[in-house]
């Protein structure tokens, strides 16, 4: 079972927790992070943590906007005003 980061309030999930927990490869969570669409708020060691609740609406809002038929390119353009 996954440790949880909790600070200041806000709980904070690894990229290797969020493949696990949200079913998601790790080469996508690379790429999201890469392009800008997964911010890493913060690094413990080597280790990208994530806000663990804008990574389930990022990710619900990607798969939200794909299937409605947006490439990559515009759901990046769509959510962060790129």
């Amino acid at each position: 079972m996954a440790a949880v980061h909790i600070y200041m309030g806000k709980k904070y999930i690894s990229a290797q927790e969020i493949v696990a927990k949200f079913n998601t490869p790790y080469y996508t969570i690379n790429y999201y992070t890469a392009i800008g669409l997964l911010p890493v708020s913060a690094k413990v060691g080597n280790k990208r943590m994530y806000e663990e609740g804008l990574v389930k609406e990022r990710l619900r809002k990607i798969s939200e906007l794909a299937r409605e038929g947006y490439t990559l390119n515009l759901i990046q353009k769509k959510l962060l005003g790129a």
